[in-house]
């Protein structure tokens, strides 16, 4: 298996920990009424590998999961990232 694979396995876990950690942050201040993590922050996280971790967060401890932005983008995000890891394998040799 073509080495970036193990870089790209390393990224994930580094940004799907670092969205959880923010998720619950978010939800933690939500709470206690302080400040709160932009929603393009969150979006972002997700866009940039952590949407499934995030995703999963968030039903857990059920934050914003009236927001259609976050129901229906982050699913979305898993989409566009499991689309471009398929085009990625099939095009290393």
């Amino acid at each position: 298996m073509a080495g970036w694979v193990k870089w790209a396995a390393l990224w994930l876990l580094a940004i799907g920990a670092v969205s959880v950690i923010v998720c619950m942050h978010d939800k933690r201040a939500a709470k206690r009424g302080a400040w709160r993590v932009r929603e393009s922050t969150l979006l972002l996280l997700g866009l940039f590998g952590g949407a499934l971790p995030m995703l999963l967060t968030m039903l857990l401890i059920r934050h914003k999961t009236r927001h259609l932005k976050f129901m229906l983008g982050l699913p979305l995000e898993i989409l566009l990232q499991a689309g471009i890891l398929i085009v990625l394998l099939r095009l290393t040799p």
